[in-house]
């Protein structure tokens, strides 16, 4: 073998290795948890591998926990909701007007992504608390409490997913459908929201995502009855470990892929790489 070569096929090893590494880094954590998942025993701590194979973890779930989970599902998608309606017009307005400091208005959505999440809950809290105090209606603790702060946490994502796409966006477009005598919510609806989709799939899914695995906004706003998945995870944990917690936190994995796998078949997971 000629020296080329060897240094060719030496590169391409030292590659393979390297990815196999990164894959097994990513990867090795979530294994162990599926994995230990299926051996069910009244204990504090996790054998790997598994002694036994077993689904009594997953026929053993605590209701507080399964709550927690359509808690997490319902709160994630009002928030994704609720941060694509304002979202979707913000960037409207930061991209088509032509009002000074737009740049400025900008970097004002991005504020919730400079606070730390400890921070946000607890400006959550004691804002619920003053208004309780006003009102005698306190947020903390309900659902759409824990909507709203999602929302605030979870709207520059929509924004920074739907502005590169309109920035991109041809407004002739919009132009030739006036033109044809389409309304401009006709031309909205039938022209500038298409087009403009894949930043909007984007940014409700990372807001989504957000939304589900947030555990420092959640913990303040949360009550006994009212705590999401990652909360109620935490809190078990924190208390007294049962492996019950790994066969939800498998089933929310499996969830997850399943989604992806849907995107794919449906939509194609380049849709994010178009957002950019």
């Amino acid at each position: 073998m000629n020296p080329r070569a060897r240094s060719k096929l030496i590169s391409s090893g030292s590659r393979s290795l390297i990815l196999a590494a990164v894959y097994i880094f990513l990867f090795a954590p979530i294994i162990i948890v599926m994995a230990t998942s299926f051996d069910y025993g009244e204990r504090a701590y996790v054998i790997f591998p598994p002694e036994r194979f077993t689904f009594d973890a997953y026929l053993n779930i605590p209701e507080y926990i399964e709550n927690g989970i359509y808690l997490s599902v319902g709160v994630g998608i009002s928030a994704a909701l609720g941060a694509s309606l304002i979202g979707i017009p913000a960037a409207l307005g930061i991209v088509r007007s032509d009002i000074p400091g737009k740049s400025l208005i900008m970097t004002l959505f991005r504020i919730p992504l400079q606070i730390p999440g400890v921070v946000m809950g607890l400006a959550f809290l004691q804002a619920y608390y003053a208004i309780g105090a006003a009102t005698d209606w306190y947020a903390n603790g309900t659902y759409i409490g824990l909507v709203i702060a999602h929302i605030f946490a979870a709207t520059p994502f929509v924004i920074g997913a739907v502005v590169p796409v309109l920035q991109r966006f041809q407004p002739t477009l919009e132009e030739a459908a006036q033109t044809l005598g389409a309304s401009r919510m006709t031309t909205f609806r039938k022209i500038t929201l298409p087009l403009i989709a894949p930043g909007v799939f984007a940014g409700s899914l990372y807001a989504f995502m957000i939304s589900f695995g947030d555990v420092p906004i959640a913990i303040f706003l949360s009550k006994p009855g009212t705590s999401t998945f990652p909360v109620e995870v935490f809190f078990a944990l924190e208390q007294e470990f049962d492996t019950t917690i790994l066969a939800a936190s498998t089933l929310v994995v499996i969830f997850s892929l399943m989604v992806l796998l849907i995107i794919q078949r449906f939509s194609g997971l380049d849709v994010f790489v178009r957002t950019r």
